[in-house]
């Protein structure tokens, strides 16, 4: 087999990492940067000049227009945490260089925080991930299945109405030399036309060459796309050219979730460990510049309290999960 270069570059060694973000002041240079990288800007009047003190330790800037005092990490995914910015960088890192996926178990016994802390900060980083990814779409040919994440509980329904299984979507952008270029990966309400009919027009660029299997709720596409049925089954179909690429990501991805975590709630959290190996998969050509923008991700969306993350809206058909 012909060595396959994105998945040998070199990426971001630790030595190198350490050098980058190695002490605090280094951290704190790299979050001011990521969020404001052409100098301060006033969160509440948007004014660029300001004056800058120290109180208790930080760093704050107070505006000349409006007054307001901001420090470095009000704003931002770290908001209100106590931990120091190395570990939240290397957090990003870790989460970042892995091959597969991270464990708030495993993040915490690199970190040497306690499992809530790991558990908090993980699904934070996964939520930047999830609202960089959020509006992608996919143009050209695209390559489309339907998949279910989760397994049978004790005592439960067996198959496909297990109440542990979230289903979901999985399209693959094709580039030119028939090598896939970005995915989307998203939980749906049901494989239903009216499911995937909403899901088309939010990932999906009109008039992209859609090929899927025969799955009826696929059938929604066809009125804004040219819309293409694999005729074979099994493993036939799984080779198919037009069906090839999809399948070894979704493998992939199923394998490395497998692999990694024991259970979590699908019902609940399934988006966000989604959205972190869509997130991780379309970024995969650069791994080297992995941290610096999930550190852009965390430093410019809106702080997300532990209530915040654990009080996630299901789909109304699945409120039962």
């Amino acid at each position: 087999m012909a060595m396959i270069k994105v998945q040998f570059q070199s990426g971001l060694s630790l030595p190198t990492f350490l050098k980058r973000y190695g002490s605090e002041a280094q951290c704190e240079q790299a979050l001011q940067h990521a969020r404001w990288p052409d100098g301060f800007v006033c969160p509440r009047c948007q004014a660029t000049a300001a004056t800058q003190f120290i109180r208790c330790g930080h760093r704050y800037w107070q505006c000349v227009a409006c007054r307001r005092q901001t420090s470095l990490r009000s704003g931002t995914l770290m908001e209100q945490s106590k931990l120091p910015l190395r570990t939240w960088l290397l957090a990003m890192y870790l989460l970042g260089q892995s091959k597969t996926n991270l464990s708030a178990l495993e993040l915490m016994r690199h970190l040497g925080v306690s499992y809530p802390a790991a558990w908090r900060m993980k699904h934070k980083l996964m939520q930047a991930m999830a609202e960089r990814e959020a509006g992608r779409q996919l143009g050209g040919v695209v390559q489309l299945d339907d998949a279910y994440l989760g397994g049978e509980r004790n005592g439960g329904k067996a198959g496909r109405g297990s109440e542990n299984k979230r289903p979901f979507v999985i399209a693959v952008e094709i580039s030119d030399d028939g090598r896939p270029r970005h995915a989307v990966i998203d939980p749906v309400p049901a494989f239903s036309k009216s499911a995937l009919a909403q899901w088309s027009a939010r990932r999906l660029q009109p008039g992209s060459d859609v090929y899927s299997d025969g799955l009826g709720a696929f059938r929604a596409l066809e009125n804004q796309h040219a819309h293409t049925l694999i005729q074979a089954s099994g493993r036939a179909g799984c080779e198919q050219p037009n069906a090839r690429w999809v399948n070894v990501v979704l493998s992939n991805l199923k394998r490395s979730l497998d692999g990694t975590y024991h259970a979590f709630k699908f019902c609940k959290y399934a988006h966000r460990y989604l959205a972190e190996a869509q997130w991780r998969f379309n970024r995969r050509f650069d791994l080297a510049a992995l941290v610096p923008r999930l550190l852009v991700a965390a430093a410019r969306i809106t702080p997300w309290s532990e209530r915040a993350l654990r009080n996630v809206p299901v789909f109304p058909a699945e409120a039962s999960c």
